[in-house]
């Protein structure tokens, strides 16, 4: 967002930064305490086991071709590289409405390096940098990036950088891992992808508990188009009451989010699941000064059966506009041939992306995942008509290795905007490779 001069918003970041460093420090002085058990660790996180090696080795070597153990750090380098198709067909209303053209395009494309600075056993690092392929930017840019301070006396950890806001299981989740191609309409409308600031997460494992909680600020953030607010505060908790007493999983989830606009505007949109679509569900900019969202998750898996939801509620405080509120979600059901199972992190409430039990590449046949999601997201309120959209998704997703992945799409939509309601139905395909 656009930044009016204010002193608020720089005594802000000024404190943030202080405490940040403040802590970091403290926190680096005491050693972490030796249980391996106690190390929050996930897919965002997993970084090279600095103490894989004897001291009789030399201080340096390649632990594989892309792992490297230091006297310093450690570090793990990873990609990942997605390929699309889109093809659509749509009715007369919804050709009234918005023009979908066909388009193969390369979606995502990132390197990312992590691992530990041995000068601390508390400390670990991530390094992300993307190309954003949005027509409006065309650009790379910084993706998940800073620093870890394990905090095992909470079970959890402290980060300080770029990072993912910490609300919705299925925003907060390696995009790689989702069940489907792109995320639900109601969540790119909501939920910025990253935010800049401070992050703690927590855990009470032996009660099935995890808690995350975030302080961010857009300072360097202004251009970038995942910006959505000036200043914000998030926090979540996470139940799972089937914990030590099922292998099934039981997730609940509850989210808040807070943030203020200093330059008075605010605006939701988002593309119809597809990214080579247009933004077919736009509020509009329209002046506000604070806005508050609230997330609600229910998951549960059993084998190879996987289902749940999320849902958004969204007032903004905007007496010109009336005080709009909007909101929306999605409900969704998977099932795996191969009889693998989505693996979950207890610490941070958050599902992980299918291994296959067997290699396409090495003789097998992989695991096929089948998927049905159906989504809606109502931005109509008042003067502000953004639009409301549902679409049902049936798919599949073929896991041919654990860096190979195939999907193949199919949705019908259907939008209420401009007084019409039109129909599209949806062709969509990706090659995924991830390492």
């Amino acid at each position: 967002m656009r930044r009016i001069p204010s002193g608020g918003g720089h005594s802000l970041s000024g404190v943030l930064a202080a405490g940040c460093i403040v802590a970091a420090w403290l926190w680096m002085a005491c050693p972490a305490r030796a249980d391996a058990d106690d190390e929050s660790a996930d897919d965002e996180n997993a970084s090279v086991n600095s103490e894989e090696g004897s001291e009789d080795e030399p201080t340096r070597r390649m632990v594989h071709w892309n792992e490297y153990e230091g006297r310093w750090f450690t570090a793990r380098l990873g990609g990942g590289f997605l390929y699309d198709s889109a093809n659509y067909s749509q009715d007369s209303d919804s050709e009234s409405q918005f023009d979908f053209d066909p388009k193969t395009y390369i979606r995502d494309s990132r390197l990312l390096l992590k691992g530990r600075l041995l000068f601390s056993s508390r400390l670990r690092y991530t390094i992300g940098y993307m190309y954003d392929p949005a027509p409006e930017k065309k650009t790379w840019f910084w993706r998940q990036t800073g620093i870890y301070v394990d905090m095992p006396e909470w079970g959890g950890d402290l980060f300080i950088g770029r990072v993912k806001e910490g609300i919705s299981m299925n925003k907060i989740m390696v995009g790689y891992n989702g069940w489907t191609n792109e995320r639900a309409t109601s969540n790119d409308s909501f939920i910025p992808i990253l935010a800049d600031g401070i992050q703690l997460r927590g855990s009470v494992p032996s009660r099935g508990i995890a808690w995350n909680v975030g302080l961010y600020g857009d300072e360097y953030t202004e251009t970038e188009s995942f910006n959505k607010n000036d200043n914000t505060l998030v926090a979540r908790g996470v139940w799972q009451p089937f914990h030590g007493k099922s292998e099934d999983i039981l997730h609940f989830g509850l989210a808040y989010r807070y943030g203020t606009d200093e330059d008075g505007n605010m605006q939701y949109k988002s593309r119809p699941e597809s990214f080579s679509a247009p933004f077919v569900i736009d509020t509009g900019q329209f002046p506000v000064d604070h806005t508050q969202t609230i997330g609600l998750e229910a998951y549960y898996e059993r084998g190879s059966l996987f289902m749940g939801g999320e849902y958004f509620l969204n007032q903004n405080s905007a007496p010109q506009a009336g005080d709009p509120f909007f909101h929306g979600g999605e409900i969704m059901v998977t099932w795996l041939t191969g009889g693998e199972r989505r693996p979950y992190n207890e610490k941070t409430g958050v599902f992980g992306g299918i291994v296959p039990g067997s290699d396409v590449f090495k003789g097998g046949r992989g695991t096929w995942e089948f998927v049905a999601r159906f989504s809606y997201t109502d931005l109509d309120d008042g003067a502000i008509q953004g639009g409301k959209f549902w679409r049902f998704t049936p798919m599949v997703n073929w896991h041919m290795s654990p860096n190979v992945r195939l999907e193949i799409a199919y949705g019908y939509g259907e939008l209420d905007r401009f007084g019409v309601k039109g129909g599209t139905q949806f062709f969509q395909t990706r090659i995924q490779l991830q390492l």
